[in-house]
């Protein structure tokens, strides 16, 4: 009789599996089709990939998904998906994103600088709308007003406070664009009541009414709103949704200008092989709401944008670790160590408890056991031991006369982990970031792949430490 406590059958059982970007072929796994064991012995461990064929596919899935619920409805304004930068900033990853004719934005005064490299090297056009958020400094302020008096004219720089108007008004030649961004309330749960970021609620119309309506110098484009906590099917959600449409629909009666409802990002991505969240049902019944305010205060429908980055490029990242050796600390604790830091390779792991997806390489027919995993730094936090469906972790026992090493994969860790990391400078314990390959396809459709960064050196940390 077949043995069925192998890993393979614990997956097989708990999740529909094989699933869209996971497979086996001979025991090992495909991450979109990729041979990761290829990978591992072709570059070594510890390893960061990004597929780039994913971001593209994402960008297409959520413009698929408005403009048929906007053509099902009738609905007369258009959907623009803009992506947010700070998700990643790679030029490999701003680089797909345009081939796709995306909007950008921007949150901080080098994202500019980023935005200007990209014009030059004919990547983004004068006209790309470039919707730039975010509590601005005096050098934010400086580098936006020169991008608008510089031609690039769908610069929409969305006020995050009432002061910042003076900025605009002393120095953009011409009429300047702008969005109003109005703060939301936060989750009963949360420890303030009220986001930081915006302009309070009950300011907005005045400010309006008193800056921007008589003033020929601002065109009032678009209202901006974004819930930190993500899109979701909450009665919190749809309650602060309705209330931005609801100030939409005021300002709209007395703003020719205003065109667009920006509803901001946070559309979830899979962190579990059981996630599960109705993509299409959620965006038809924004549409929706959108919709039908319009229809019952006379008004013309809004352009709709969306700041979608950990959904553009989150499930396109992969990291990958070697298990080092095995420690049995007592009875019933057994330790995975790993050959790189969890905190500073996956800072989400440490800093907001975050789960990714966690998948052996191979091994998949050995028999299974509950494990710790445990980074190189000496930090007690640097650990893993949970997962979304379930308070432990699971993966293949193997002798620790194998051979082979046991490897590790963490999937769709594609956004936000490198730049809150601060790959390539000082990690803790002096660990480096870990190699980077690119994976993606060529004219004939073959599957390509290449180093992009080795991993980190001594000499370049040390150089940064002043040696």
């Amino acid at each position: 009789m077949a043995a069925t406590n192998r890993y393979f059958d614990l997956i097989d059982q708990t999740f529909y599996f094989p699933q869209e970007g996971f497979d086996l072929e001979d025991g090992n796994l495909l991450f979109n089709g990729v041979p990761l064991r290829y990978l591992i012995q072709k570059y070594g461990t510890p390893l960061k990939l990004t597929y780039l064929p994913k971001i593209g596919s994402q960008i297409k899935k959520a413009r698929n998904m408005f403009t048929r619920a906007m053509k099902a409805m009738g609905y007369r304004g258009k959907y623009h998906y803009c992506y947010c930068t700070k998700s990643s900033h790679f030029s490999h990853v701003l680089n797909e994103v345009l081939r796709h004719g995306v909007e950008i934005e921007t949150s901080s005064a080098f994202d500019i600088d980023l935005i200007r490299r990209l014009h030059k090297r004919g990547r983004l056009q004068k006209e790309t709308i470039i919707v730039c958020n975010g509590f601005k400094t005096r050098g934010y302020l400086e580098r936006i007003a020169a991008l608008i008096n510089d031609g690039f004219e769908n610069v929409i720089p969305v006020c995050d406070n009432m002061a910042e108007l003076d900025f605009y008004e002393q120095h953009v030649k011409g009429v300047c664009k702008i969005g109003l961004r109005v703060a939301t309330e936060e989750e009963p749960n949360f420890e303030f009541y009220t986001s930081r970021l915006g302009i309070r609620h009950a300011d907005v119309l005045r400010f309006f009414e008193e800056r921007v309506k008589n003033n020929d110098k601002f065109q009032l484009k678009m209202l901006h709103f974004f819930v930190d906590t993500g899109i979701k099917d909450s009665l919190y959600y749809w309650g602060e949704l309705k209330k931005a449409i609801k100030l939409y629909c005021e300002l709209k009666r007395n703003s020719q200008d205003l065109k667009a409802i920006n509803i901001g990002g946070g559309m979830p991505i899979r962190n579990s092989l059981g996630f599960e969240f109705d993509y299409k049902y959620m965006v038809k019944e924004i549409v929706g709401l959108i919709s039908q305010a319009c229809e019952e205060e006379e008004i013309p429908e809004p352009d709709i944008f969306t700041e979608f980055g950990k959904y553009t490029v989150g499930e396109s990242g992969a990291t990958i670790f070697s298990v080092l050796g095995q420690k049995l600390q007592n009875d019933s604790e057994m330790w995975y160590m790993i050959d790189n830091s969890l905190m500073t390779t996956l800072p989400d792991t440490w800093g907001i408890s975050e789960r990714f997806i966690l998948l052996p390489i191979n091994k998949w027919y050995n028999d299974y056991r509950r494990v710790n995993i445990g980074g190189l730094s000496c930090d007690n936090s640097d650990y893993y031991n949970s997962e979304v469906h379930e308070s432990q972790v699971y993966l293949p026992a193997f002798p620790s006369t194998d051979e082979e090493p046991l490897y590790l994969g963490f999937f769709h860790t594609g956004a936000y982990q490198d730049s809150i990391s601060g790959y390539g400078g000082i990690k803790h314990c002096l660990i480096p970031s870990p190699k980077h390959i690119l994976v993606y396809k060529d004219d004939q459709g073959n599957l390509v792949d290449e180093l992009y960064q080795a991993e980190q050196s001594p000499e370049a940390m040390l150089k940064i430490l002043g040696y």
